[in-house]
């Protein structure tokens, strides 16, 4: 996790540096502010790793962020399609068992800190999902069409059911976007 949230800075900081020049102000600020709340997570599961014991680096780490970067580095809609509107919300999926995997395990404060972060992805999603709809609308594009055939071309692996439609619904991805895909295999 603490690895996700690492990659997930210089992602939001590229995001806004590679794509930045040809949309409006509010699209830089919006990865800026994601940025920090990705760097703000990554602070907290390090301190929790280190009160447990371990470090960041110590584990093995999932590269799967970095290969959603070099495959969607050329179009602001690939990118914002693959990482926050599918892997991002991928962790509104999996976070809320998570969650209570660790309560049930005794250990509040990285309960705690997984629901903050969780509260935060919500907020990451909703920008994903704003901006993706915002250039679909500028280029006469229907968004979940476009997002299901972005997807199918640059997103390496499985929309994994189920899905938490009630947080991907309050980020605004809804399930027109994601279920005629759901558990589908891509390249």
């Amino acid at each position: 996790m603490a690895h996700i949230e690492y990659s997930a800075i210089d992602l939001a900081f590229d995001m806004a540096g590679r794509f930045g020049a040809d949309m409006p102000r509010a699209f830089i600020d919006d990865w800026l502010s994601v940025g920090a709340d990705e760097a703000m997570h990554f602070a907290l599961l390090a301190r929790r790793l280190r009160a447990l014991g371990t470090s960041y680096g110590a584990l093995p780490a999932y590269d799967g962020l970095w290969e959603a970067a070099a495959e969607t580095a050329h179009d602001p809609l690939a990118r914002l399609a693959v990482v926050p509107m599918v892997l991002e919300a991928r962790g509104l999926d999996v976070t809320p068992a998570t969650v209570a995997a660790f309560e049930r395990g005794g250990d509040a404060r990285s309960a705690a800190i997984l629901g903050r972060i969780y509260r935060d992805e919500i907020r990451h999603v909703a920008a994903g999902v704003r901006w993706f709809n915002a250039l679909c609308e500028s280029r006469a594009l229907e968004p979940a069409a476009e997002w299901q055939s972005l997807v199918r071309r640059h997103f390496r692996g499985v929309l994994k059911p189920p899905f938490n439609d009630s947080a991907r619904d309050e980020a605004g991805l809804s399930r027109d976007y994601y279920e005629g895909v759901a558990g589908v295999g891509f390249a």
